[in-house]
Parts: C-alpha cells; structure tokens; sequence
C-alpha cells in the first residue's frame, strides 16, 4: 500500500503542469504557409469590410429600421466578434516563428469564441420566428414584434452564450494538462485541447455535448418548426409574384441557417472518436472563417432593400454633399 502511494506520488511529481500551448496550424503544409496566409487574410479583411459595412449602412438608412435588419445587424457583430477572436492568432501563426499561446490566452479565446458561435445559434433561431410572424402574421406583425420584445430576445441570445461559455470553459480548463502541450489545430478549440489532458474527461465531455445539444438543436426545432409553417403559409398564396417574392425573403436566412448548422453539427454534435485532425481544421476554417464572410454577402446579394438601401446611401454621399 505504501509503495502504491510513493508510485503514484513520483508519477505526479515526473508530471508537468503546462503554461503555454503550442498551435500545429498549417504547418504540416509548409509549401501552402504563404498563399494560406494571403488568402485567410482576404477572407478576414472581406468579412469586416461585409460586417462592418452591413452594420453601417443598417444605422444610417431608415428604412432599414425593422426588427429584420436589427437582428441582422446583431448577427454582423457577432460574426465580427467571433472570427476576429481566431484570424488575428492564426494569421500571426503564418508569418512568425513564435507558435505560443499562453494558458490563460487559451482559455480567454476559447471562452469568447464560444459566447459569439452560441449567440450565432440563438440570433439565426430569432430571425427564423420573426419571419415566421412577418409572412404567417403580416397583420400583427408590428405588434407581435416590438422594439421591446426584440431587444429582449437580442439580451437573452447574449445571456445564453454567457452562460453557456462560462459553463464550459470552467469545466475544461479546470483539467489537468500535463507532458504534451502541442496543439493540432490552429486556435483552442474543445477536442484539440480535450485531448491534451491528463484528466478524466468523462464529466467535461458529458456537459460540453448536453450543452452544445440543447443550443444547437433547441435553435434547430425553432428554425425548422417556423419554416414548416412559412412554407405551408407561401402556398397559399395565390400569385406566382406573391410567392417568388415571400420566398426571396427567407431564401437568405435558409441558406445561413444550413451552411452554419450543417459544419456545426459535423464539428460538436459527434462521438470524441470521430474527430479526425485534417478534417477537423478545415471544417473549423470554414465556420470561423468563411460563414461569416459568407454571411453579410448572402443577405446583401439576396436582398433587393439592402441593396436599394446602399444605392440611396451611395447617391445621398455623392450627389447631396
């Protein structure tokens, strides 16, 4: 008995807390270092000029001013928010020699990135109700949706990735890591850094999958449920105008909705044994990276009032100065 506890005592002694961690990144590739660097850096520098510019002109048309484009100017923040959490970190990766993240750097990355990918969740799920009242309630929809009630359900989607962030990053970064602190990835995502640990894991992994679970598929059934609905309501419409242009409305929104759930869903609604590297970076490129460029894009290009809007802004900038 005696020796078992000398055992295990020098084997805790031989472990090494660690401090820092290491990215892998890209660097299994290192022929691809420079045009990956280039085209991650116009993939960032397009998605803030998109965001950025999405929010802007939201603010100064007018007739923007509905509860749509409030919640779209709240989903262009948040993507601003969650992608500038991982570019910045991993276009330095790219051109320096200095690979290193500090410990508590780790857990301040992991922890906002999952505030901004859960309120992503929970703002595509509002958007889908509200244009489930526009379309199945036209009548009552200025009503229905009041300033109050969306603000309300902006501050609730905000609540929820707090909670949900604190929650998680608790109960990960409060595992041993120790021997290895080489991170195969490109920014502390869950499976990389869970893998890390010398901990058992079995508790994390248990409320890192309910959690994400509840989010992702309770904003599912919303986004699911309100379509169901939407689509029943447009066929009822008589006049092909009526339907193409009820349709165009919620094409946008769809096509977010599927992109961003379906890389979602491959990436954390999985067995840990599933989770393969190569695969895992690129999948995570695209909802860190891509999506949100892809995001103000999507509802710019689709939308006939973002892009009226934008020619009145345009105009009213060069021919009333």
């Amino acid at each position: 008995m005696e020796r078992k506890k000398f055992i295990q005592l020098m084997e805790g002694l031989n472990q090494t807390t660690v401090t820092e961690f290491i990215f892998v990144g890209f660097m299994d590739h290192p022929d691809l270092q420079f045009p990956l660097f280039v085209l991650f850096l116009g993939i960032y520098i397009v998605t803030l000029v998109g965001n950025l510019g999405m929010i802007v002109l939201i603010q100064l048309d007018a007739r923007l001013h509905t509860p749509m484009y409030f919640f779209l100017s709240n989903l262009s923040t948040v993507d601003v928010g969650y992608s500038s959490v991982i570019a910045p970190k991993m276009l330095a990766i790219f051109i320096s020699a200095n690979r290193t993240i500090s410990f508590i750097e780790c857990a301040i990355q992991f922890y906002f990135f999952c505030i901004f990918v859960t309120n992503e969740c929970c703002l595509l799920g509002v958007m889908a109700y509200d244009r489930f009242v526009a379309i199945c309630n036209p009548l009552l929809y200025s009503t229905a949706m009041s300033k109050r009630l969306c603000v309300l359900l902006v501050i609730v989607s905000y609540i929820t990735g707090f909670v949900n962030s604190t929650t998680q990053t608790i109960f990960i970064f409060s595992l041993s890591f120790c021997d290895s602190n080489i991170i195969n990835h490109f920014f502390c995502d869950i499976p990389p850094i869970l893998k890390l640990s010398c901990s058992d894991i079995h508790n994390t992994d248990i409320v890192h999958f309910t959690l994400s679970s509840v989010v992702v598929i309770s904003t599912i059934v919303i986004v699911l449920v309100s379509y169901a609905y939407i689509l029943t309501t447009i066929l009822k419409i008589r006049s092909a105008e009526g339907r193409h242009k009820a349709f165009s409305t919620c094409g946008s929104h769809l096509v977010a909705v599927t992109i961003f759930y379906g890389t979602l869903i491959f990436m954390y609604l999985r067995p840990t044994s599933g989770y393969t590297t190569d695969q895992d970076k690129i999948i995570s490129v695209f909802y860190t990276l891509v999506i949100p460029m892809l995001n103000p894009l999507i509802y710019s290009l689709r939308n006939k009032e973002v892009k009226e809007a934008l020619k009145r802004i345009v105009y009213r900038k060069t021919f009333c100065q």
